[in-house]
């Protein structure tokens, strides 16, 4: 069987291992699914990275988190949590406040702006999680699912 993925790069050769190919779909799948994400948000005013900073200060309710721990949720690492978290205090999207006992520890939290900019954002990124996964009934999903955390979590760090 041709690889689906063969015809999508235009690549001629073949691929050096069943791993290669097996990673590429994997990042390939990521950069499409990040793209739909990306062109959603951009609409709004934020990046990915916003909007995952957003969902988890939401999660993390009135008391909101510190840098680090904001830093350990994300989906995607991003180098630069105070800087971004700066970003979204400007916008007026978060909160932040010093620590009364440590000052060198910061809380950010979710601010009413940013709760209603979630709320309208969410209707549209849930109905383009369903389209794009649509296709697949609940025994794929979860089958995907299990794969994708298998990857995670047994796969070797290249850190």
């Amino acid at each position: 069987m041709a690889s689906r993925l063969k015809e999508e790069i235009k690549q001629s050769k073949p691929f050096s291992g069943i791993e290669q190919e097996a990673l590429l779909n994997i990042h390939r799948t990521s950069s499409h699914v990040a793209h739909f994400l990306q062109q959603v948000l951009k609409k709004r005013g934020l990046t990915d990275s916003q909007y995952n900073v957003l969902r988890i200060l939401r999660g993390a309710g009135p008391e909101g988190l510190r840098c680090k721990e904001i830093g350990d949720r994300m989906v995607s690492r991003d180098p630069d949590i105070t800087r971004l978290l700066a970003k979204l205090e400007r916008q007026r999207l978060i909160e932040r406040r010093r620590d009364q006992a440590d000052r060198r520890v910061v809380h950010a939290r979710i601010s009413r702006e940013g709760l209603a900019l979630l709320k309208a954002v969410d209707p549209t990124v849930e109905a383009g999680s369903k389209t794009l996964l649509s296709h697949m009934d609940s025994a794929k999903l979860g089958a995907l699912i299990a794969l994708l955390e298998e990857v995670r979590l047994t796969g070797h760090s290249m850190d």
